[in-house]
């Protein structure tokens, strides 16, 4: 039996590694690895070439490519993060030791080896701080941008499950990590990179502290990312982070500062269909329903359902970065529901959930008080507040706070007499 190729360039737990022996104890040859993925993006083209280029890492799969990586071979995408930086370190490590392009690192150990030639004798503790300065002057931050790339990816995936507060409490050390890498100097490419991961980062934690209710925090972590997504110069991420910051306003009773915020936003994104361009147009159809601009809110839906049309599979991934068909549902099923358009609201409810296979207990829970605000809406009180305790009921504690609570506060004040007071009890209990 032939031994199996292996390639000595390649880091032993990286993403080169992971996909070869995926893919042969499959028993797939690229070019069905290469079908499998055009599967996985809408039947687009795939080049086998591309996937032998991944293996052997002479190339590295950007970050875009992760989600349809594990929806085409059933690879977890933490696994392929992980392998991805772990490949980013051992690529950057490799490059410093041989003295990268420029041979900086080679001469540096040049000139010290010459120096020790020569005769001189060190002086107490001068190796220990010249051993200091070689491993800062090596730019081993690159590992922990990677890292931290990595990170953004796994967290941006959402709560899948878990309560925001646990979320939150994760991404502490990473936070923290971020802090330190962040006050280093760092090349011109790298810093790009390290802030523009600094802006998803901080976007995230935005997300989770508007979700918990947190409305202050939340804008100065928006307001943090916003800073770093201009640095980075990313116009896609600054429209993302300006989209998501328009949230706060809209589900926190300030539509018309979450209307400008996401006008800044389409205006960030640009013509170019995105997910950021998509959720900003969505976010600005639920904004201008709910300051009673029913003909903005209608053509900004229109909008929206145009730019989802054309967004291709990395744009669709069911991500927060992303704008999945079910989150495209349930952001036209708040839109009607402030527009009172219960029967467009209804088909918008029904088909996000026809598309939510994951817990998702955040979003079952808002779709089903969006439900109970259309009952409202038919004449039907009673009905409206027995389902929205039903879910309140129901969901765990953990989540009973900012926006939940918040939109079932927002019914409860519509309603009057018995359907009131039922609701009521169960939101002060």
């Amino acid at each position: 039996m032939m031994a199996p190729e292996t390639n000595r360039d390649l880091a032993p737990d990286g993403i080169g590694t992971l996909l070869r022996a995926h893919r042969t104890q499959s028993g797939l040859t690229r070019e069905a690895v290469a079908r499998l993925m055009e599967q996985a993006q809408d039947g687009r083209h795939f080049d086998p070439e591309n996937f032998k280029r991944w293996e052997s890492e002479t190339r590295l799969p950007v970050p875009r490519w992760h989600p349809l990586m594990e929806r085409a071979l059933g690879i977890p995408l933490a696994d392929i993060t992980r392998a991805w930086a772990a490949s980013k370190a051992w690529r950057h490590r490799h490059e410093t030791a041989t003295g990268g392009e420029d041979g900086t690192a080679v001469k540096r150990r040049t000139f010290l080896a010459g120096t020790a030639a020569a005769g001189a004798t060190a002086l107490p503790g001068v190796a220990d701080a010249r051993e200091g300065i070689d491993a800062a002057l090596s730019g081993s931050s690159s590992a922990d941008i990677a890292y931290l790339q990595a990170v953004f990816e796994r967290d941006t995936g959402g709560y899948r499950g878990r309560d925001p507060e646990h979320v939150l409490q994760r991404m502490n050390q990473d936070l923290a990590l971020l802090r330190d890498v962040l006050a280093r100097p760092h090349p011109a490419r790298d810093r790009t990179e390290l802030v523009r991961t600094a802006a998803g980062l901080a976007g995230l934690v935005a997300i989770i502290q508007h979700d918990r209710g947190d409305q202050r925090d939340a804008h100065r972590w928006f307001s943090t990312a916003e800073h770093a997504a201009a640095e980075s110069g990313d116009r896609i991420m600054h429209a993302w982070v300006l989209a998501r910051h328009a949230m706060v306003g809209l589900n926190y009773g300030s539509p018309r500062t979450a209307a400008e915020l996401a006008a800044r936003a389409q205006h960030a994104a640009g013509a170019r269909p995105s997910a950021a361009s998509a959720l900003a147009a969505a976010i600005s159809a639920r904004a201008l329903a709910a300051t009673g601009d029913g003909p903005g809110a209608l053509n900004a839906v229109t909008r929206t359902c145009e730019l989802a049309e054309r967004l291709g599979s990395a744009d669709l991934a069911d991500t927060w970065f992303g704008y999945p068909h079910q989150k495209h549902h349930v952001h036209l099923s708040q839109a009607y529901t402030l527009l009172g358009d219960t029967t467009n609201a209804y088909a918008e409810q029904d088909a996000a959930l026809a598309l939510t296979h994951s817990p998702s207990v955040m979003t079952r829970a808002l779709l089903a008080l969006d439900t109970a605000h259309c009952l409202r809406t038919d004449g039907d009180p009673q009905a409206a507040a027995d389902m929205a305790t039903g879910v309140w009921e129901r969901l765990p504690t953990g989540y009973r706070t900012g926006l939940v609570r918040t939109r079932a506060e927002t019914l409860r004040d519509t309603l009057t007499g018995a359907p009131r007071a039922r609701l009521g009890d169960v939101l002060v209990g």
